[in-house]
Protein backbone atom coordinates (compact mmCIF):
# COMPACT_ATOMS: atom_id res chain seq x y z
CA UNK A 1 0.00 0.00 0.00
CA UNK A 2 1.48 3.29 -0.58
CA UNK A 3 1.84 5.89 1.62
CA UNK A 4 -1.07 7.90 3.23
CA UNK A 5 -0.39 10.78 2.50
CA UNK A 6 -3.46 12.38 1.83
CA UNK A 7 -4.83 16.12 2.24
CA UNK A 8 -8.09 18.15 2.32
CA UNK A 9 -9.44 17.68 -0.87
CA UNK A 10 -8.11 14.79 -1.74
CA UNK A 11 -10.24 11.88 -3.94
CA UNK A 12 -9.43 8.56 -1.67
CA UNK A 13 -11.06 5.09 -2.81
CA UNK A 14 -11.93 3.12 -0.17
CA UNK A 15 -12.24 -0.68 0.05
CA UNK A 16 -16.11 -1.55 0.27
CA UNK A 17 -18.52 0.56 -1.81
CA UNK A 18 -20.97 2.90 -0.64
CA UNK A 19 -24.90 1.96 -0.66
CA UNK A 20 -25.25 4.28 -3.90
CA UNK A 21 -22.61 2.48 -5.66
CA UNK A 22 -19.44 4.02 -5.74
CA UNK A 23 -16.23 4.08 -3.78
CA UNK A 24 -14.90 6.76 -4.53
CA UNK A 25 -14.95 9.96 -1.58
CA UNK A 26 -13.45 13.71 -1.08
CA UNK A 27 -11.69 14.34 1.84
CA UNK A 28 -13.51 17.46 3.20
CA UNK A 29 -12.00 17.34 7.24
CA UNK A 30 -9.15 16.51 8.46
CA UNK A 31 -8.58 15.98 12.09
CA UNK A 32 -8.26 13.36 14.72
CA UNK A 33 -11.31 12.30 12.79
CA UNK A 34 -11.45 12.65 9.39
CA UNK A 35 -14.94 13.86 7.21
CA UNK A 36 -15.37 12.23 3.53
CA UNK A 37 -17.87 13.06 1.13
CA UNK A 38 -19.56 10.55 -1.64
CA UNK A 39 -18.92 11.80 -4.88
CA UNK A 40 -22.16 10.40 -6.52
CA UNK A 41 -24.63 10.97 -3.83
CA UNK A 42 -22.76 13.61 -1.88
CA UNK A 43 -23.36 11.96 1.50
CA UNK A 44 -20.97 12.74 3.95
CA UNK A 45 -19.40 10.80 6.63
CA UNK A 46 -17.33 11.01 9.72
CA UNK A 47 -14.50 8.52 10.71
CA UNK A 48 -11.79 8.32 13.33
CA UNK A 49 -8.11 8.29 11.54
CA UNK A 50 -7.26 5.10 12.40
CA UNK A 51 -10.11 3.16 11.03
CA UNK A 52 -10.23 5.42 7.87
CA UNK A 53 -6.38 4.05 7.35
CA UNK A 54 -7.44 0.75 7.60
CA UNK A 55 -10.40 1.16 5.33
CA UNK A 56 -8.46 3.27 3.08
CA UNK A 57 -7.95 1.28 -0.53
CA UNK A 58 -5.78 4.13 -2.79
CA UNK A 59 -5.39 7.94 -2.77
CA UNK A 60 -6.40 9.01 -6.26
CA UNK A 61 -5.80 12.78 -6.22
Amino acid sequence: MESKNYKLGSIVVMKKQHPCGTNEWEIVRLGADIKIKCLKCGRTVLIPRIEFNKKLKKIKE
